[in-house]
Protein backbone atom coordinates (compact mmCIF):
# COMPACT_ATOMS: atom_id res chain seq x y z
CA UNK A 1 0.00 0.00 0.00
CA UNK A 2 1.32 3.29 -1.15
CA UNK A 3 1.65 6.33 1.51
CA UNK A 4 -0.46 8.38 -0.26
CA UNK A 5 -3.31 5.55 -0.07
CA UNK A 6 -2.71 4.86 3.42
CA UNK A 7 -2.87 8.77 4.54
CA UNK A 8 -5.94 8.79 2.73
CA UNK A 9 -7.33 5.73 4.81
CA UNK A 10 -6.07 7.40 8.14
CA UNK A 11 -7.62 10.42 7.01
CA UNK A 12 -11.07 8.90 6.34
CA UNK A 13 -10.57 6.75 9.82
CA UNK A 14 -10.28 9.74 11.51
CA UNK A 15 -12.65 11.90 10.39
CA UNK A 16 -15.18 9.22 11.25
CA UNK A 17 -14.25 8.97 14.67
CA UNK A 18 -14.38 12.70 15.12
CA UNK A 19 -18.14 12.39 13.79
CA UNK A 20 -18.92 9.55 16.14
CA UNK A 21 -17.20 11.94 19.03
CA UNK A 22 -19.38 15.10 17.69
CA UNK A 23 -22.02 13.06 17.41
CA UNK A 24 -21.62 11.61 21.12
CA UNK A 25 -21.22 15.10 22.76
CA UNK A 26 -24.42 16.09 20.71
CA UNK A 27 -26.64 13.18 22.38
CA UNK A 28 -25.28 14.66 25.85
CA UNK A 29 -26.31 17.90 25.50
CA UNK A 30 -29.33 16.58 24.45
CA UNK A 31 -29.66 14.32 27.33
CA UNK A 32 -28.21 16.86 29.87
CA UNK A 33 -31.09 19.76 28.79
CA UNK A 34 -33.72 17.43 28.95
CA UNK A 35 -32.06 16.40 32.52
CA UNK A 36 -31.89 19.64 33.50
CA UNK A 37 -34.90 20.73 33.12
CA UNK A 38 -36.27 17.72 35.12
CA UNK A 39 -34.53 18.23 37.74
CA UNK A 40 -36.36 22.24 37.69
CA UNK A 41 -39.34 20.79 37.70
CA UNK A 42 -39.28 17.84 40.22
CA UNK A 43 -38.37 20.82 42.86
CA UNK A 44 -41.06 22.15 42.49
CA UNK A 45 -44.86 20.38 43.26
CA UNK A 46 -47.71 19.95 40.96
CA UNK A 47 -47.21 17.05 38.77
CA UNK A 48 -49.77 15.21 39.69
CA UNK A 49 -51.91 18.64 38.67
CA UNK A 50 -50.24 18.47 34.98
CA UNK A 51 -51.34 14.42 35.01
CA UNK A 52 -54.84 15.41 36.18
CA UNK A 53 -54.54 18.03 33.00
CA UNK A 54 -53.51 14.66 30.61
CA UNK A 55 -56.46 12.21 32.09
CA UNK A 56 -59.24 15.06 31.95
CA UNK A 57 -60.77 13.80 28.22
CA UNK A 58 -60.55 10.23 29.83
CA UNK A 59 -62.20 11.25 32.71
CA UNK A 60 -64.89 13.28 31.14
CA UNK A 61 -66.17 9.95 29.34
CA UNK A 62 -66.40 8.05 33.03
CA UNK A 63 -69.44 7.11 34.39
CA UNK A 64 -70.58 9.53 37.45
CA UNK A 65 -68.77 8.91 40.70
CA UNK A 66 -65.99 6.56 38.47
CA UNK A 67 -62.35 7.25 38.42
CA UNK A 68 -59.38 5.87 36.95
CA UNK A 69 -57.12 3.22 39.28
CA UNK A 70 -53.97 2.29 39.77
CA UNK A 71 -53.10 -1.29 40.13
CA UNK A 72 -49.34 -1.00 40.82
CA UNK A 73 -47.74 -0.22 44.17
CA UNK A 74 -45.65 2.60 43.33
CA UNK A 75 -47.92 3.12 40.45
CA UNK A 76 -49.03 6.48 41.74
CA UNK A 77 -45.54 7.73 42.35
CA UNK A 78 -43.91 6.90 39.42
CA UNK A 79 -46.55 8.13 37.29
CA UNK A 80 -45.90 11.74 37.92
CA UNK A 81 -42.45 11.33 37.66
CA UNK A 82 -42.97 10.19 34.43
CA UNK A 83 -44.93 12.57 33.16
CA UNK A 84 -42.96 15.28 34.54
CA UNK A 85 -39.91 13.66 32.10
CA UNK A 86 -42.53 14.02 29.42
CA UNK A 87 -43.17 17.82 30.00
CA UNK A 88 -38.89 18.22 30.45
CA UNK A 89 -38.31 16.85 27.27
CA UNK A 90 -41.12 19.10 25.73
CA UNK A 91 -39.71 22.21 27.49
CA UNK A 92 -36.44 21.15 26.05
CA UNK A 93 -37.55 20.63 22.77
CA UNK A 94 -35.68 23.43 20.42
CA UNK A 95 -32.72 22.59 22.81
CA UNK A 96 -32.69 18.77 21.59
CA UNK A 97 -33.26 19.80 17.50
CA UNK A 98 -30.43 22.66 17.87
CA UNK A 99 -28.22 20.15 18.58
CA UNK A 100 -29.21 17.73 15.77
CA UNK A 101 -29.28 20.13 13.08
CA UNK A 102 -25.65 21.76 14.81
CA UNK A 103 -24.25 17.98 14.48
CA UNK A 104 -25.20 18.34 10.77
CA UNK A 105 -24.35 21.92 10.11
CA UNK A 106 -20.87 21.34 8.81
CA UNK A 107 -21.91 19.60 5.73
CA UNK A 108 -24.33 22.29 4.59
CA UNK A 109 -24.06 25.62 2.37
CA UNK A 110 -24.47 28.74 3.19
CA UNK A 111 -28.11 29.09 2.12
CA UNK A 112 -28.82 26.20 4.27
CA UNK A 113 -27.22 26.81 7.13
CA UNK A 114 -29.91 30.16 6.93
CA UNK A 115 -32.89 27.63 6.79
CA UNK A 116 -32.01 25.97 10.61
CA UNK A 117 -33.24 28.64 12.60
CA UNK A 118 -36.58 28.82 11.03
CA UNK A 119 -36.86 24.47 10.72
CA UNK A 120 -35.74 24.45 14.65
CA UNK A 121 -38.69 26.84 15.34
CA UNK A 122 -40.68 25.65 12.56
CA UNK A 123 -40.51 21.58 14.13
CA UNK A 124 -40.72 22.97 17.37
CA UNK A 125 -44.05 24.93 16.49
CA UNK A 126 -45.22 21.74 14.61
CA UNK A 127 -44.73 19.30 17.14
CA UNK A 128 -46.52 21.06 20.09
CA UNK A 129 -49.69 21.75 17.42
CA UNK A 130 -49.57 17.96 16.46
CA UNK A 131 -49.63 17.72 20.31
CA UNK A 132 -52.24 19.68 20.96
CA UNK A 133 -54.59 18.62 18.09
CA UNK A 134 -54.13 14.55 19.70
CA UNK A 135 -55.00 16.52 23.27
CA UNK A 136 -58.34 18.24 22.23
CA UNK A 137 -59.08 16.68 18.65
CA UNK A 138 -58.34 13.26 18.89
CA UNK A 139 -58.78 12.09 22.59
CA UNK A 140 -62.18 13.64 23.08
CA UNK A 141 -63.26 12.20 20.13
CA UNK A 142 -62.34 8.63 20.26
CA UNK A 143 -62.61 8.61 24.16
CA UNK A 144 -66.49 9.74 23.42
CA UNK A 145 -66.93 6.93 20.93
CA UNK A 146 -65.09 4.50 23.08
CA UNK A 147 -67.29 5.27 25.67
CA UNK A 148 -70.90 5.41 23.44
CA UNK A 149 -70.06 2.03 21.70
CA UNK A 150 -68.70 0.33 25.32
CA UNK A 151 -71.28 -2.84 26.22
CA UNK A 152 -73.29 -1.74 29.66
CA UNK A 153 -72.10 -4.72 31.34
CA UNK A 154 -68.24 -2.86 31.47
CA UNK A 155 -67.44 -1.25 34.03
CA UNK A 156 -65.01 1.58 32.59
CA UNK A 157 -62.08 2.13 34.77
CA UNK A 158 -58.43 2.58 33.19
CA UNK A 159 -55.14 2.12 34.55
CA UNK A 160 -53.38 5.31 35.33
CA UNK A 161 -49.97 3.96 34.34
CA UNK A 162 -51.62 1.99 31.07
CA UNK A 163 -53.17 5.52 29.79
CA UNK A 164 -50.04 7.39 30.28
CA UNK A 165 -48.63 5.39 28.03
CA UNK A 166 -51.37 5.78 25.68
CA UNK A 167 -51.04 9.20 25.75
CA UNK A 168 -47.00 9.42 25.56
CA UNK A 169 -47.42 7.30 22.73
CA UNK A 170 -49.75 9.37 21.09
CA UNK A 171 -48.28 12.42 21.76
CA UNK A 172 -45.16 11.42 20.10
CA UNK A 173 -46.78 9.97 17.55
CA UNK A 174 -48.69 12.86 16.46
CA UNK A 175 -45.48 14.92 17.18
CA UNK A 176 -43.65 13.52 14.86
CA UNK A 177 -45.96 13.12 11.84
CA UNK A 178 -46.64 16.81 12.23
CA UNK A 179 -43.10 16.94 11.14
CA UNK A 180 -43.91 16.17 7.11
CA UNK A 181 -43.97 20.03 6.09
CA UNK A 182 -40.23 19.93 7.61
CA UNK A 183 -39.40 17.02 5.91
CA UNK A 184 -40.43 17.73 2.60
CA UNK A 185 -38.77 21.07 2.45
CA UNK A 186 -35.32 19.58 3.34
CA UNK A 187 -35.53 16.86 1.09
CA UNK A 188 -36.15 18.81 -1.58
CA UNK A 189 -34.00 21.81 -0.87
CA UNK A 190 -30.88 19.48 -0.08
CA UNK A 191 -31.81 18.09 -3.98
CA UNK A 192 -32.85 14.75 -2.47
CA UNK A 193 -36.14 14.93 -4.29
CA UNK A 194 -37.61 17.43 -6.72
CA UNK A 195 -41.56 19.16 -6.40
CA UNK A 196 -42.76 17.76 -9.56
CA UNK A 197 -41.51 14.34 -7.70
CA UNK A 198 -43.60 14.98 -4.62
CA UNK A 199 -46.69 16.21 -6.89
CA UNK A 200 -46.06 12.77 -8.82
CA UNK A 201 -46.40 10.36 -5.59
CA UNK A 202 -48.69 12.15 -4.20
CA UNK A 203 -51.58 9.02 -4.44
CA UNK A 204 -49.22 6.67 -2.80
CA UNK A 205 -48.39 9.09 0.30
CA UNK A 206 -52.62 9.46 0.79
CA UNK A 207 -52.14 5.88 0.48
CA UNK A 208 -49.40 5.47 3.23
CA UNK A 209 -50.26 8.08 5.63
CA UNK A 210 -53.94 6.14 5.57
CA UNK A 211 -51.14 3.02 6.39
CA UNK A 212 -49.43 4.60 9.51
CA UNK A 213 -52.55 5.88 10.66
CA UNK A 214 -53.29 2.52 10.76
CA UNK A 215 -50.65 0.97 12.08
CA UNK A 216 -50.07 3.99 15.09
CA UNK A 217 -53.75 4.84 16.12
CA UNK A 218 -56.34 2.79 17.78
CA UNK A 219 -58.47 0.54 15.74
CA UNK A 220 -60.81 2.57 14.77
CA UNK A 221 -61.80 4.64 11.74
CA UNK A 222 -62.19 8.30 13.27
CA UNK A 223 -58.59 7.95 14.89
CA UNK A 224 -57.62 6.70 11.85
CA UNK A 225 -58.54 9.70 9.65
CA UNK A 226 -57.61 12.37 12.21
CA UNK A 227 -54.15 11.20 11.29
CA UNK A 228 -54.44 10.37 7.72
CA UNK A 229 -56.05 13.67 7.43
CA UNK A 230 -53.36 15.92 8.82
CA UNK A 231 -50.52 13.92 7.34
CA UNK A 232 -52.26 14.35 3.57
CA UNK A 233 -52.84 18.50 4.54
CA UNK A 234 -49.60 19.18 5.74
CA UNK A 235 -47.98 17.03 3.18
CA UNK A 236 -49.66 19.93 0.91
CA UNK A 237 -48.83 22.26 2.62
CA UNK A 238 -44.46 21.51 2.58
CA UNK A 239 -45.28 20.91 -1.28
CA UNK A 240 -46.86 24.81 -1.14
CA UNK A 241 -43.81 25.86 0.89
CA UNK A 242 -40.59 24.28 -1.43
CA UNK A 243 -41.53 27.35 -3.78
CA UNK A 244 -39.80 29.74 -2.04
CA UNK A 245 -36.61 27.18 -1.01
CA UNK A 246 -33.30 27.57 -2.95
CA UNK A 247 -32.73 23.72 -3.95
CA UNK A 248 -29.16 22.65 -3.45
CA UNK A 249 -27.38 22.65 -7.17
CA UNK A 250 -25.72 19.05 -7.73
CA UNK A 251 -21.47 19.37 -7.42
CA UNK A 252 -19.38 18.91 -10.84
CA UNK A 253 -17.82 16.02 -11.12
Amino acid sequence: MSKEVKSAAEDVGQSFFSHLIELRTRIIRMLLAVLGVFVVLTIFPGTGAVYDFLAQPMVNTLPENHTMIATGVITPFLVPLKVTLLLAFVIALPVVLYQAWAFVAPGLYRHEKRLVLPLILASTLLFFVGMLFCYYVVFNTVFQFIAMVAPQSITVAPDIAAYLSFVMTMFLAFGVTFQVPVAVIVLVSFGVITVEKLKSVRGYVIVGAFVVAAVITPPDVISQLLMAIPICLLYELGIFLCRFVKVRKPQAE
